[in-house]
């Protein structure tokens, strides 16, 4: 006599289909965490390499600016401060400090407009103008490169004094602006040779002016490139100390890099205050990279700003 046997149950054909790419995602998954697993020894001892010659220093900069003087001297710079302290800060800032850190804004802004509003034009001139004239003069500029400043300071101290401008901030921002202009042309002619020639001629078809064709195609299209020279032409300015030590003497003109001057004295040193007052003067200029760092990041690859 015959038994009846239940029949094995089939899974459907849409459940195997279903079943399928579980299974391949599974194995995506798993071969992703194994190549999590396999670590590159080489860029992992680089990186932590990097990571203490990068943070060794920020770290006692600024813990340094949280301790007293006496503590500094006794307990060392890489040990931790046994009493945090906001004095260093207090001081600066009860000081010139404020004066000194307009001086340097002004001088920052308006050597980074001079230089954008020149190196616009002169890049636009050499990029459009294919005369000899135009070629020379941007020789002229490139000349500027293998120039060093301290070579040339008692030329221009001298003019500076001719033309009445000795101990003024405007004897800063000349010659800082002079001396970024090179860079700044060679930048940004190199960002408008990538404007299509399509876009010119289609502008000129329109009737437009050299100046329309400037302000409505070529700086919107070099906007990466003009940011590059501004934060350029701006650390420059801000971090200069040649000009401003040889060009000005009152503090009234003092700027933030002769500042820190007033921290050291014949026979002692304000260490923590020193570096409080550098902390303070770093973070204007890095909100301004934070800002603009897309766009400088575009000018620097070429892309400009497209």
């Amino acid at each position: 006599m015959k038994t009846a046997t239940r029949p094995e149950h089939r899974p459907s054909p849409a459940a195997e289909r279903d079943e399928k790419p579980q299974k391949r995602n599974d194995r995506g998954l798993l071969g992703r965490l194994r190549r999590v697993r396999k670590w590159n020894m080489p860029a992992g001892v680089a990186s932590v390499l990097w990571l203490v010659v990068v943070g060794l220093p920020l770290y006692v900069l600024v813990l340094t600016t949280l301790r007293d003087r006496d503590s500094y001297f006794d307990e060392g710079a890489l040990s931790l401060p046994s009493n945090l302290t906001l004095d260093n800060y207090r001081t600066v800032l009860e000081s010139d400090f404020l004066t000194y850190l307009l001086n340097t804004a002004v001088v920052t802004v308006a050597t980074a407009a001079i230089v954008i509003v020149l190196s616009v034009g002169i890049g636009y001139t050499v990029v459009r103008t294919l005369s000899r004239t135009s070629q020379r003069i941007f020789q002229f500029f490139l000349l500027g490169l293998a120039i060093p400043a301290q070579a040339v300071i008692i030329p221009i101290y001298l003019l500076i004094t001719q033309m009445q401008l000795y101990d003024s901030l405007l004897a800063i921002i000349l010659p800082v602006s002079a001396f970024c202009l090179p860079v700044c042309v060679l930048i940004l002619s190199s960002t408008m040779r990538d404007i299509e020639e399509e876009m010119y001629e289609s502008m000129a078809l329109e009737g437009a002016s050299q100046t329309r064709v400037l302000l409505q195609l070529v700086v919107p299209l070099s906007r990466g490139g003009i940011s590059t020279v501004g934060v350029y032409a701006a650390l420059q300015a801000w971090n200069n100390f040649l000009f401003p030590l040889i060009l000005t003497q009152s503090r009234e003109s003092r700027v933030l890099t002769l500042g820190l001057y007033d921290y050291v004295g014949q026979f002692r040193v304000d260490i923590p205050a020193l570096l409080a007052a550098v902390v303070l003067s770093i973070v204007p200029i890095f909100v301004v990279y934070l800002f603009a760092r897309r766009q400088l990041i575009n000018g620097l690859m070429g892309a400009g700003g497209r």
